[in-house]
């Protein structure tokens, strides 16, 4: 079970770094997800994960204070809105409901980034 749980992690962690590449494919939630499969079958990816120098900070700041740093919320919004828009423009230029379906998500994506507790700084 261990070895299919680190598989469903890296499979996650995986998602996680494309969708930083991605419109709509979110990389928190993946990365997140990626430290509690590995906390529940692998010491040694999980300790990876979380002295990452990319998403280490990430998830210590989720695990411990159950909030995202400003840093981190203006990172993820900003980008996810500069995709969204790029998407809207050159990909599904000529589908209005696509257009329509992609701001809805984005912006229901916005709201609960928001929602998270601001981390405060040290």
């Amino acid at each position: 079970m261990k070895i299919v749980l680190a598989l469903l992690g890296l499979i996650s962690l995986g998602l996680g770094i494309i969708g930083a590449f991605l419109p709509l494919l979110p990389t928190v939630p993946f990365v997140l997800l990626s430290a509690y499969l590995f906390a529940k079958s692998s010491d040694r990816l999980h300790n990876w994960l979380i002295n990452h120098r990319i998403f280490g900070q990430m998830i210590r700041d989720f695990s411990e204070e159950r909030g995202i740093s400003i840093w981190g919320k203006v990172t993820a919004i900003g980008m996810m809105w500069i995709s969204n828009i790029i998407s809207i423009c050159f990909i599904v230029d000529d589908k209005l409901w696509m257009q329509i379906l992609l701001t809805l998500i984005s912006i229901g994506v916005t709201i609960q980034i928001l929602r998270y507790k601001t981390k405060k700084e040290q």
